[in-house]
């Protein structure tokens, strides 16, 4: 049997690790992978000071890592395709078409409400960022829009569909870790999600409002126009490999081999239309697109993608499970969750400290994969006990894991999205509301009893409040 800590011990672990954390990131301004590793060398230390085995700690960063491996393949293969899709010409083509038909004034109002039904219609957050989002930013360069509005208008708009969407895997695997029927799941996170979602759009509409009609920014898109025709042979076939990719996602094909057909697919349009060798197109994939346009705005458009532009993420998601691991080894998680049922006095207590304990085991390991799996089976008994659905809880769970993801800077999604976007979590953050305002509804619905499903003996998920 695992040995575990004190709840004394396991406190000052918690507190020794964040300060390491936040000290470095913050304070100092170090690079996040290395103090991820930092702060994960001093648990590791701690723990085997305090009597863990590394035998188990070792078994468990193993488990970690392998739950990333997936997640990692996705992260290098949509570096790839961005690299291919930018050499193809498919990028430039959807930049061109949305220069030449977005007005400024719209275009974040526009770009949420694309990525929504783009998420929703194939089930991924990463598919819609990495391929329709990463367009997008293109045309926000051009038309002037800051990048840390668009790349906001982008995460909301493709985890407001992710959410929601009936193809995706975190998903499907929320209501199945709480044992709830998919489709209930989906109708209950509407409470949480919906009026998150329209505060994000009202916002982009105002902030829209000033932009649009100026001299200067049409002059910027009609150079970005012209040189996008002169670099490129913007041939109407090369949107091809998107609406491939989206199709086949859609219909339920595995993402990586899917990710694989639209890289060979990009490569194949660059030396038809583009009369790119082989050499070029290997090239592309490991270092992305590098070439120059002579226009400043617009390499700054294209120059991205390729394998090494991930490995800097890569280094990051293998800190976080370092850091993370031996947290869940030392049995820090179970203390927490053995107090939540010590302090739980009435409803409203047990669901907002299983609110509360998931975001910091979220917060913690950076991985819905892991505090899913982990924390979804463990505490759904305890929404029986005080005759709640347990919608409610596979509710929370996407709340403070799927939403949280992406401004989340060492979690898995948070990494993809800022590295893909090419845009810091802490620049759009405020711009992203949807991500953070699940939280505050499913706190005041917790209060007010509003938006929470009881069970009686007739088993009817009627939402009432909580007596």
């Amino acid at each position: 049997m695992k040995s575990t800590l004190t709840a004394a011990k396991a406190v000052l672990l918690l507190i020794i690790s964040f300060t390491v954390i936040l000290g470095g990131v913050l304070l100092i301004g170090a690079p996040t992978n290395v103090v991820l590793i930092l702060a994960g060398i001093a648990v590791i230390i701690l723990s085997l000071i305090w009597g863990i085995k590394w035998d188990d700690i070792e078994a468990d960063l193993m488990d970690t890592l392998k739950a990333m491996f997936k997640p990692i393949l996705i992260l290098l293969a949509v570096g790839m395709i961005t690299g291919s899709w930018i050499m193809s010409g498919t990028i430039p083509l959807i930049i061109h078409y949305g220069l030449l038909i977005i007005d400024p004034i719209y275009f974040l109002f526009i770009t949420a409400i694309i990525c929504a039904v783009m998420s929703i219609m194939v089930g991924t957050s990463w598919g819609t960022i990495g391929t329709v989002g990463v367009a997008l930013m293109g045309v926000s360069l051009g038309l002037g829009i800051p990048a840390h509005y668009t790349a906001g208008a982008i995460v909301v708009g493709a985890f407001f569909g992710d959410k929601l969407s009936p193809l995706s895997d975190t998903t499907v695997m929320g209501s199945a870790m709480a044992d709830v029927n998919l489709i209930d799941h989906i109708k209950h996170l509407l409470w949480t999600t919906i009026p998150g979602f329209i505060i994000s759009l009202v916002l982009y509409i105002i902030l829209g409002l000033q932009y649009g009609g100026e001299i200067q920014q049409r002059e910027n898109v009609d150079s970005i126009l012209q040189t996008l025709q002169q670099n490129f042979n913007l041939n109407p076939i090369l949107i091809l490999p998107p609406i491939l990719v989206l199709v086949l996602i859609y219909v339920r094909k595995p993402t990586l081999p899917v990710f694989g057909l639209g890289i060979l697919v990009g490569c194949l349009l660059a030396m038809i239309f583009q009369g790119r060798d082989l050499f070029d197109v290997t090239s592309v994939l490991d270092t992305g697109f590098t070439d120059s346009t002579g226009v400043a705005v617009v390499d700054e458009i294209l120059q991205r993608g390729g394998l090494s532009s991930m490995l800097g993420t890569v280094s990051l998601l293998i800190g976080a499970a370092i850091f993370g691991s031996p947290l869940k080894t030392a049995g820090v998680i179970q203390i927490m969750l053995d107090k939540i049922i010590e302090i739980s006095r009435n409803a409203k207590t047990m669901m907002t400290s299983s609110l509360s304990l998931h975001a910091l085991f979220f917060t913690i390991t950076g991985s819905y994969y892991v505090t899913y799996a982990v924390l979804g089976p463990m505490i759904s008994p305890l929404y029986d006990k005080y005759g709640l659905h347990r919608k409610n809880w596979s509710r929370t769970l996407e709340d403070t894991g799927t939403a949280l993801a992406p401004i989340i800077p060492w979690s898995v999604t948070g990494a993809f999205v800022a590295e893909t976007l090419q845009v810091s979590t802490g620049q759009f953050i405020l711009f992203a509301p949807i991500t953070y305002l699940g939280i505050i509804f499913a706190l005041i619905y917790i209060f007010t009893g509003y938006g929470i499903s009881k069970t009686n003996n007739k088993n009817i998920d009627d939402t009432k409040q909580i007596s």
